[in-house]
């Protein structure tokens, strides 16, 4: 800031004393030189106007300078402002008092300009850096409140995407998944044929470490084909893609992910054989729209999705047989470059008027084959 941009209040009873003081201080590049005959005049000023500087005489009827000094630092919101007290009073005590009390300097009357500007210059630099601490300290704190609240709209996301998504929802790169809004989606439901019947028999730790083992893997390539998990219960999962970011092939990136999940549960089958546990994998796809946010209430919200593609590819996984992947004929549509089916027929499900045309995945198609 230049010495025009600062502020400065004389206090001195003497005219004649606030005269020469103002002047010099004019000639010095002040021009936002303010005065107050007493310090009653001068505290009214303060509290009124914005000062970067007082210059306060010792020696003044009513309040006099040493009053008027504890006053001000005593007020939160004055106690920033610098003061240089000048007096014809040349005591070691009342320097020291002054210091006390929380004057920046002092200097005594006559005063030299040299040392004058030196000593004013000093002030308001330390001012200058002062005032910069705090705008710097309110910017961290204001930043601190920003972070906490994305670290708190983070944690809430985490609960329903993935770390990476809620992380760059939070970031802006994606809309709030959480405000309603209506989208195609594919949506995947899966589950394990036999687990009824073994959650019936098994032991609880047994029957634990079946879903600890289950759910690792299937969250694994949940992540790998970036679809959302919008909830799971037990064994049954049920999977998005397309949202809450839109992603290319969403449909091709359900049926991959269902075959892998097939494959991958064949592989966990083998072991769980040798334990006595008969389970096996059954997924329904379904391509549509559905309405799509938060369900729920304050202190309890669920991501969700309403729509009667989530219920068509619900009742096809209760139809799948262990093993099978049924879907419908969108989503064959959507994905038929990259896989093999077979027609299973039209299905008469619940919940829906028409029989629905249903078909099972048999394989993703070579590489060759797509060339």
């Amino acid at each position: 800031m230049s010495q025009e941009g600062y502020a400065l209040l004389v206090v001195d009873d003497n005219e004649d004393n606030r005269y020469t003081l103002t002047q010099r201080l004019k000639r010095q590049g002040y021009a936002n030189v303010a005065t107050a005959r007493d310090g009653r005049e001068a505290l009214d000023l303060l509290r009124t106007r914005p000062f970067d500087l007082v210059l306060l005489d010792i020696m003044m009827p009513e309040l006099n300078g040493y009053q008027v000094l504890e006053q001000l630092k005593a007020d939160d919101q004055l106690r920033h402002i610098p003061v240089i007290m000048i007096s014809a009073v040349d005591e070691l005590d009342s320097v020291i008092r002054c210091v006390e009390l929380g004057a920046e300097d002092y200097l005594q009357k006559p005063f030299n300009p040299t040392l004058l500007r030196a000593r004013i210059g000093a002030c308001l630099e330390k001012k200058r850096l002062r005032d910069q601490l705090v705008e710097w300290n309110r910017t961290l704190e204001q930043r601190v409140q920003e972070k906490v609240a994305e670290v708190e709209r983070l944690g809430r996301l985490k609960r329903f995407f993935s770390p990476q998504l809620a992380e760059l929802i939070v970031a802006g790169g994606a809309d709030d998944p959480l405000k309603t809004h209506r989208r195609e989606v594919t949506v995947v439901f899966l589950d394990l044929r036999g687990f009824t019947a073994f959650a019936e028999t098994a032991e609880p730790e047994e029957l634990m470490g079946v879903l600890r083992e289950y759910h690792a893997e299937m969250g694994g390539l949940i992540l790998e084909h970036e679809g959302t998990l919008e909830r799971f219960t037990g064994d049954g999962m049920m999977i998005f893609f397309n949202d809450p970011v839109p992603v290319p092939n969403p449909a091709e990136r359900a049926i991959r992910m269902a075959v892998a999940m097939r494959d991958r549960v064949t592989q966990l089958s083998a072991g769980w054989r040798k334990r006595g546990y008969e389970l096996a994998l059954g997924v329904g796809i379904a391509q549509g729209y559905a309405t799509i946010g938060a369900i729920g209430f304050e202190g309890r919200w669920d991501y969700g999705a309403i729509g009667t593609v989530t219920n068509l590819a619900a009742r096809l996984c209760g139809e799948a047989k262990s093993g099978q992947i049924l879907v419908s004929s969108r989503v064959v549509a959507a994905g038929e470059e990259i896989v093999e089916t077979e027609e299973v027929g039209a299905l008469t499900l619940k919940g829906l008027l028409k029989p629905v045309p249903t078909f099972n995945v048999v394989r993703l198609r070579p590489p060759s084959d797509l060339v």
